[in-house]
């Protein structure tokens, strides 16, 4: 897996459940709507630095949920946060092409050819 990481911060999320589920750790996070639109079940998302997949997205709550199995938690700094903390969020960049080349954008780009 993996995904384009830019290093950019588009915003943050907050934690709002740790769940272990054998030796597997399930993670919601809380953001805000402008952040939830480029996020997609199963799509990427980069969380505190890591490229993670995203499980499923809970529209109603503004949450996403994610899995670190054992041998992630052991590798990232997110295993050691707690519910209520911040968390910096990078949203997928191809949502945001996807968005711009949509949007109906008309200025065109100069051509050196």
């Amino acid at each position: 897996g993996g995904h384009f990481v830019q290093g950019h911060v588009d915003g943050t999320g907050e934690i709002v459940s740790m769940e272990a589920e054998g030796d597997s750790l399930w993670i919601k996070v809380r953001t805000d709507p402008s952040l939830l639109r480029y996020i997609v079940p199963k799509g990427f998302i980069t969380v505190d630095g890591t490229s993670l997949t995203v499980v499923d997205v809970f529209d109603d709550d503004n949450c996403f949920n994610f899995m670190l199995v054992a041998y992630t938690q052991q590798k990232v700094v997110i295993a050691g946060k707690k519910v209520g903390n911040k968390l910096n969020l990078e949203v997928d960049i191809l949502g945001k092409y996807v968005e711009r080349l949509l949007s109906g954008y008309r200025n065109p780009v100069a051509s050196t050819a």
